[in-house]
């Protein structure tokens, strides 16, 4: 039976942008992490909420209009802060759902509440990492296909050239993804398209306090891409979103190598590009495997048996 101290919930605020320095003094333990634990996305998307509980971060989210806590940041043990968060739970009466969680963290999970939580594992979740220099270079008989289309590319924009996504350009920026969420919410109104693009408008209000680098791919003064990225860890760049005309052959192709190259170059120590999960669409499954990632982030979530279990 689990132990917990008296049943108190704790006091989570809504995160907002100042919250950046001290997040990020918190997530120094060198495990990998999944992209939901960017403060990026934890700011960008939906409505995220913190507090400091025994020398932790812990989260509280909404995720498929579920309440559930993404795995505690921080070093050092995790079973005070654990255990609040179970308190906070029965607190609130909900169940008590633990998401984001690593191998480590699974282990962890298992090892201090022995028998007391199910696991499930969704590869819809799992993050697709990249080789930088693999993107950046495209070497090799694997990326034959993928040559090919920045080769057409090319063909067809001999002149294109690339910028840091800044306050100058930011305005065509904005209208070339505007009119690319317009298209797509003509053809799919009931999609999750606006819930996107809000979180990509408050990315391109507030980049600069996020730290995000952007990159945009024009043809004179006509924007053909963009993508933007912040930084996960010591080697490890999480790309947020990537845009670019549907009318234009190897617009994707040519953005995502272009900006692997410029992320290289600007930070020698990122060795990864984390290109998130494809969100079990298949169309999105086949566009990431086809960049043949170095590896996958797998992450589980868990459930108290307590509480029953509810996929």
């Amino acid at each position: 039976m689990i132990e917990t101290k008296p049943i108190t919930r704790i006091q989570f605020q809504p995160i907002v942008l100042q919250d950046k320095t001290l997040y990020e003094s918190y997530a120094t333990d060198g495990n990998e992490r999944g992209c939901e634990f960017s403060f990026a996305n934890l700011y960008l998307w939906g409505r995220q909420k913190l507090a400091v509980v025994h020398g932790h971060i812990a989260l509280f989210s909404q995720f498929d209009r579920r309440s559930v806590y993404p795995y505690p940041v921080g070093c050092g043990n995790k079973k005070e802060v654990l255990d609040a968060i179970i308190a906070d739970a029965r607190a609130r009466e909900i169940p008590c759902r633990i998401t984001g969680l690593g191998e480590q963290a699974k282990k962890t999970l298992e090892e201090l509440y022995p028998g007391e939580f199910r696991f499930h594992c969704d590869e819809g979740s799992f993050d697709y990492v990249y080789a930088i220099d693999d993107l950046a270079d495209l070497k090799g008989k694997k990326y034959h296909g993928k040559r090919n289309h920045l080769h057409r590319f090319k063909e067809a924009f001999p002149n294109y050239t690339v910028q840091p996504l800044e306050d100058a350009n930011i305005k065509q920026v904005k209208q070339m993804v505007a009119d690319w969420y317009r298209v797509r919410l003509e053809e799919n109104p009931n999609s999750d398209y606006l819930m996107e693009q809000a979180a990509l408008e408050k990315a391109f209000r507030d980049y600069r306090e996020l730290e995000l680098d952007g990159l945009v791919l024009l043809n004179g003064e006509e924007v053909l891409a963009v993508t933007l990225a912040s930084r996960l860890s010591e080697d490890t760049m999480d790309v947020h979103f990537e845009k670019a005309r549907p009318d234009v052959n190897g617009a994707y192709t040519a953005i995502n190598c272009e900006f692997a190259r410029y992320i290289r170059n600007k930070y020698p120590k990122v060795l990864f590009l984390n290109r998130e999960e494809d969100m079990g669409l298949e169309g999105l499954r086949r566009a990431k495997q086809s960049y043949r990632p170095h590896h996958m982030v797998k992450k589980c979530w868990a459930c108290l048996l307590e509480d029953g279990y509810d996929y």
